[in-house]
């Protein structure tokens, strides 16, 4: 299947390759040509533009856009939709306020274009080991673009999970999710290395990924941070938050949900920024292996 591609990012070029290994024909787009360059080298067909990527494309058009939430996607929406016809389909597949998704869907359905919103998680893994998406949109479209979403994920990891708004909803509070088991992860560690026994706390991360009940893909990457850095001493305790994890707090507060853990876990990170813990630097080094999200080193 033909796609275009817009965003080759960490994420976006990752995925752009999965598809080229799956057997797909890829037309590529980002602001810095040298990104351009790298994946017409492994196959994909470069574009100068936006405009030159939709005309590359032939018979019922599919644009994937993978930049970031907010102002980006909406104007690449208003630079694509012009170009393409009754029918064809723009993809967001970053993480966008499921709110901006159901607006920008009804808006293009007035011009007859389908959209469709993919949240994917993954992080700079997804190469390897398949992306798993949480897709909202109409039935037609998700069901023409299947090809893509598995061939991207890995078995059983694509989900349609409802009209548009649906996916980016679901990638939202599986985000807050991830706060809150990191921030359990992160304050159980540092308790532990407070204790008078002088543990190791990267044979201890082995050893609860050995059948004990706290197992899981993010104890797994608490191992490797703590492999390369025991201390986590090359990490200032910074930690950022992304946007999904405020949404699910203010969705929990309009739907009357009580949340205490994601919203405690939200303002650690606040408090992240103005206090040394080790806390936080487990905290910075989780997010930095599993999504590549940028880190603080010390000088």
């Amino acid at each position: 299947m033909q796609i275009g591609f817009v965003g080759l990012g960490k994420m976006g070029g990752n995925m752009v390759e999965r598809l080229l290994l799956g057997g797909h024909q890829c037309v590529v787009f980002n602001r810095t040509p040298d990104k351009v360059k790298e994946y017409a080298a492994k196959g994909a067909t470069p574009s100068s533009s936006l405009a030159d990527l939709v005309s590359k494309l032939q018979g019922r058009k599919a644009v994937w856009l993978m930049v970031p939430s907010g102002d980006a996607v909406d104007q690449n929406i208003r630079d694509i939709a012009p170009l393409l016809s009754k029918g064809d389909v723009i993809i967001d597949g970053g993480n966008s306020y499921y709110k901006d998704t159901v607006r920008r869907g009804a808006e293009l359905a007035t011009k007859g274009i389908c959209y469709a919103d993919s949240g994917t998680s993954g992080g700079i893994w997804g190469l390897k080991n398949g992306y798993c998406l949480m897709v909202g949109g109409e039935k037609e479209p998700v069901d023409w673009l299947t090809p893509i979403f598995k061939t991207l994920a890995p078995p059983d990891g694509f989900l349609h999970c409802g009209a548009v708004g649906s996916g980016h909803l679901v990638k939202m509070i599986h985000n807050g999710i991830e706060y809150g088991m990191m921030q359990a992860y992160a304050e159980g560690f540092d308790i532990l290395r407070a204790s008078p026994y002088g543990l190791d706390l990267q044979k201890i991360s082995h050893l609860w990924n050995q059948g004990s009940v706290v197992r899981s893909w993010l104890l797994e990457l608490a191992e490797d941070a703590l492999t390369k850095d025991p201390k986590l001493e090359k990490l200032e305790p910074f930690v950022a938050d992304s946007g999904e994890g405020r949404w699910t707090v203010l969705e929990s507060i309009e739907r009357d949900v009580p949340a205490p853990v994601l919203t405690l876990s939200l303002q650690m990170r606040f408090a992240s920024r103005d206090k040394n813990s080790f806390a936080h630097r487990m905290l910075a080094a989780l997010r930095n292996e599993f999504g590549g999200h940028a880190v603080k080193a010390k000088t």
